[in-house]
């Protein structure tokens, strides 16, 4: 099993993306570091678009958090509803 990751900017924008991933992915393990924040998780990471949204209330594009992304490990498939990360084997 290998893990899949992102890492986002240690910010206000950011903690909602987070709040969301810790939701909809229960394995997830979350690190902070000054100034970054990186969630891992064993084979596969979803964004969900509709929980971002409740979390924030407000409408939200997907493409919205690549302003704080800094960097991702693993496949990436996304469309207007989810931002999926997995190792496809």
């Amino acid at each position: 099993m290998s893990n899949v990751f992102i890492a986002f900017q240690a910010n206000e924008e950011s903690r909602p993306l987070v709040d969301a991933i810790v939701a909809d992915n229960p394995e997830a393990q979350v690190v902070y570091s000054p100034g970054l924040v990186k969630i891992d998780a064993p084979n596969r990471l979803v964004i969900k678009r509709e929980t971002v949204e409740e979390i924030i209330g407000r409408k939200y594009d997907l493409q919205e958090l690549q302003i704080n992304l800094v960097t991702l490990s693993g496949n990436l498939d996304e469309d207007d509803d989810e931002f999926v990360l997995s190792w496809k084997h």
